[in-house]
């Protein structure tokens, strides 16, 4: 059974951030694409079987069906509608970030879909 992947608008704001970030500061739009080549590629792939990367372990996430997958140096959180068969990207943070803050910036109940 095939899953529909969306992003939420806060998770696509991030991505968008990111790309910027990368093309116009660090002056590497090349490395950019290729970044966000790989991250859409990533994410597509939780079409299937989307339940294989575990929880996160932070709460109140883990509690709400969060979870994460890591990809190169980001993390990407996401939930799983076992009823409408869909997969919700809602945050894509970079490794080394603070997570618990990052998350915090996440819509409590994910109503942002």
């Amino acid at each position: 059974m095939r899953y529909e992947v969306k992003l939420t608008p806060q998770a696509f704001g991030q991505i968008e951030e990111t790309v910027q970030y990368i093309s116009k500061i660090l002056l590497e739009p090349e490395i950019a694409r290729k970044w966000a080549d790989t991250l859409q590629s990533e994410i597509q792939k939780l079409d299937s079987m989307p339940s294989r990367y575990p929880l996160t372990e932070e709460e109140p996430w883990h509690t709400k069906g969060i979870r994460r997958m890591p990809v190169k140096n980001f993390l990407v959180y996401y939930l799983v509608d076992e009823e409408k068969k869909t997969v919700w990207v809602t945050a894509v943070i970079y490794g080394r970030r603070d997570q618990i803050s990052a998350l915090r910036d996440m819509p409590p109940d994910n109503n942002e879909r």
